[in-house]
């Protein structure tokens, strides 16, 4: 149990914190840094390209993803970056900031995966996924407890990732998988590809902008508050769907974490309540882990040879292409991003239907 723990603080300071907290944080640093809605979606960007490049760098040198020297490092790049944003308060540094703080969120990613998915079953994965939730839950909760400035924000979030990485700096990588021979099963696989590509293009919309959407349209701690409860609802949420996973066709669950969440990315657009607010914020946080979990699932379950890694990629692809999708749209707001992403994640579940005609539940050895 112990490397369960290591695992999930260090998803929970790469991903929960090194990722997700720019989110709770935007709202403040367009009220005091003069940051643009353009701006905003660039740094974000800028973050989902630094991931994919570390998680091609996953891919390409298999050794990494064993290298207990390249966990401490991306680690310790991952505090740095996040307090060194107040330090250099210039667009091309933040640019440069986020970027770099991608590679180490993804290096961090994959080394943790590993480690967790070499020896756990696949609820205690769900578990050490969670770690993620946790992260984005205790970030929200800091956002609503710092002085209100955006710099202080920065730095307790690197105050904040610093504690969760001490949790992980034991942390033992596993050792690196061979991939295995494919069947031959590539008409539902390319469907999850455009299924899992898409889900990437519309989460990370809603996973960027549902704060600052929030708190545009109900000024206050809601939308901060609203990002705790985020955390809150996805922390079990990687484990229920492994569970439910193991009784049910992962397809169907699959197709419907998906309409679940593209229900809960829309309903901020249409109503501006508390209890809208909250509703949108348990919907997201409880399907995005899910989809994660359900969709790698799938993809080792068809036998595709290297389908994590391909599928990794094509979620990656998508996250860099959502801030870019909806940037045009921003100049009015954050509805019509918001309504967008649910609409490209309701497009995800009709792959996801494809994917689940005739599929083949039990597939020979």
């Amino acid at each position: 149990m112990p490397k369960l723990l290591a695992v999930a603080a260090a998803l929970a300071a790469g991903m929960g914190v090194g990722r997700f907290v720019f989110t709770p944080i935007l709202p403040l640093m367009q009220a005091q840094a003069g940051l643009s809605p353009h701006l905003g979606a660039a740094l974000a960007t800028a973050n989902y390209a630094g991931y994919l490049l570390g998680a091609a760098a996953g891919i390409a040198l298999p050794a990494l993803t064993g290298s207990r020297m390249a966990l401490r490092g991306s680690l310790v790049t991952l505090v740095s970056t996040l307090a060194l944003m107040p330090v250099f308060p210039y667009a091309g540094a933040w640019l440069t900031l986020r970027l770099i703080a991608g590679v180490a969120s993804a290096v961090v990613f994959v080394i943790a995966a590993q480690a967790v998915l070499a020896e756990f079953r696949a609820h205690l994965v769900g578990w050490a996924f969670g770690g993620i939730g946790l992260g984005i839950a205790l970030s929200g909760a800091l956002m609503l407890r710092s002085s209100g400035s955006w710099q202080s924000a920065w730095f307790a979030a690197a105050a904040l990732a610093s504690v969760f990485a001490a949790l992980s700096w034991p942390l033992t990588p596993g050792r690196p998988t061979a991939s295995t021979a494919s069947d031959g099963r590539s008409r539902w696989f390319v469907a999850l590809v455009v299924c899992y590509t898409l889900e990437g293009v519309g989460y990370i919309i809603a996973g960027t902008f549902l704060v600052a959407a929030i708190d545009q349209r109900a000024p206050g701690a809601l939308g901060a508050g609203a990002w705790v409860v985020v955390g809150v609802a996805a922390v079990p949420s990687a484990a229920l769907w492994a569970h439910l996973g193991r009784r049910r066709s992962r397809p169907t669950l699959l197709l419907a974490v998906l309409i679940a969440q593209a229900i809960g990315i829309a309903l901020p657009v249409f109503s501006g309540s508390v209890l809208a607010a909250l509703v949108s914020a348990v919907l997201f946080g409880g399907t995005f882990l899910g989809a994660v979990t359900l969709a790698l699932a799938v993809g080792t379950h068809l036998r595709v040879a290297r389908s994590a890694p391909v599928l990794t990629t094509a979620y990656a692809v998508g996250q860099i292409a959502g801030p870019l999708v909806v940037a045009p749209l921003l100049r009015d707001g954050y509805s019509s991003a918001l309504l967008t992403g649910s609409v490209i994640v309701g497009c995800g579940a009709v792959a996801a239907a494809f994917v689940r005609h005739r599929f083949p539940e039990r597939v020979p050895a």
